[in-house]
């Protein structure tokens, strides 16, 4: 179990073009170490197992004034030590690590740190008012791994200059840094934002959900193949991104699309000009995946002129078995 604790926007000065997350973690303020505590218990009531990892998210975390990054690190340990949970987690700016700051969060008990690069492309960083460059994610990387933590890299797709080729690079410097664990999050125009007056003045043209969904599924299927976790595709629904939401690739489902996509495209591997019928063994968990949402694959292939048969099976994975 991940146990969140959102501290939006607390401890980062900067405004990319993109960012509200006020609106994308659906909190106001971040809460106090009183609030925190609070949160934990209420999660660990419903909790199966000791494996269990309280994660700070939202805003830089280490940007915040030390004294009370080490108040919610304590509060985080305290349950470490009562072996209720085995690790803390964060998430931050590559341009917010240093040596003597990564020390100081494995002392508490911290795992995993995530660093929210968004691409390694520099002209898609420059637009984004990102602040940084790519060679800080590169320096902030390698201190991480040096010093025993696991390396999770954030990905935004379709930002301002931004490409589906792009992307690819992106994820391939993930894996020559060392990256463990990544989030892929296509960009979507927030009220408030820099990217909303770049959207209306038509200096910006936001990606689409099924572009999203197109470049989401050649990063995942990347992903998998080289042992990197996809922990999450697209930004968690709330009420709050509802209302402030403009523009973009945002859809509640997206992970389940990009799923769906990836066995699209390996079922069409699989046809040829004569196929009329395609016949699918699968596991009872996968059935839906495969049919995708509304029906999204079954209707595709019926477009197509094929028909799809989908078998139940107890099987760990699914097969394809074209007629």
């Amino acid at each position: 179990m991940i146990i969140p604790i959102f501290v939006p926007h607390k401890g980062c000065p900067n405004d990319c073009a993109f960012c509200n997350q006020r609106t994308i973690s659906g909190k106001e303020k971040a809460p106090t170490v009183t609030e925190a505590e609070k949160v934990i218990n209420e999660y660990l009531k419903t909790a199966k197992t000791t494996k269990n990892q309280i994660a700070f998210f939202g805003g830089s975390f280490t940007g915040i004034n030390t004294f009370e990054q080490n108040e919610y690190l304590s509060l985080a340990n305290s349950f470490i030590k009562k072996g209720a949970v085995e690790s803390i987690r964060i998430s931050t700016r590559p341009d917010y690590i240093d040596e003597d700051t990564v020390k100081r969060l494995i002392s508490y008990g911290v795992k995993n740190i995530e660093l929210g690069a968004q691409s390694m492309d520099e002209e898609v960083l420059l637009y984004s008012k990102r602040g940084h460059n790519s060679n800080c994610v590169e320096k902030a990387s390698e201190i991480i791994l040096k010093n025993g933590a696991v390396l999770g890299l954030q990905m935004m797709t379709g930002l301002p200059k931004d490409s589906y080729d792009k992307c690819m690079k992106t994820a391939k410097k993930f894996l020559e840094l060392g990256a463990k664990e990544t989030r892929i999050y296509p960009t979507v125009v927030l009220k408030g934002t820099l990217l909303e007056k770049m959207y209306y003045s038509g200096e910006y043209i936001p990606q689409s959900v099924e572009e999203a969904v197109e470049t989401g599924a050649g990063l995942k299927e990347f992903f998998d193949e080289n042992s990197i976790s996809v922990l999450r595709i697209g930004l968690p629904e709330s009420e709050t991104l509802k209302e402030n939401y403009i523009a973009g690739a945002y859809h509640p489902a997206l992970g389940e699309l990009v799923f769906s996509r990836i066995i699209r495209n390996k079922i069409e591997k699989n046809i040829k000009n004569t196929t009329k019928c395609i016949e699918i063994r699968a596991n009872p968990k996968l059935i839906s995946k495969i049919v995708g949402n509304r029906k999204c694959n079954i209707n595709y292939f019926k477009e197509k002129g094929i028909e799809i048969q989908i078998i139940k099976a107890e099987i760990n994975d699914y097969s394809i078995t074209v007629i």
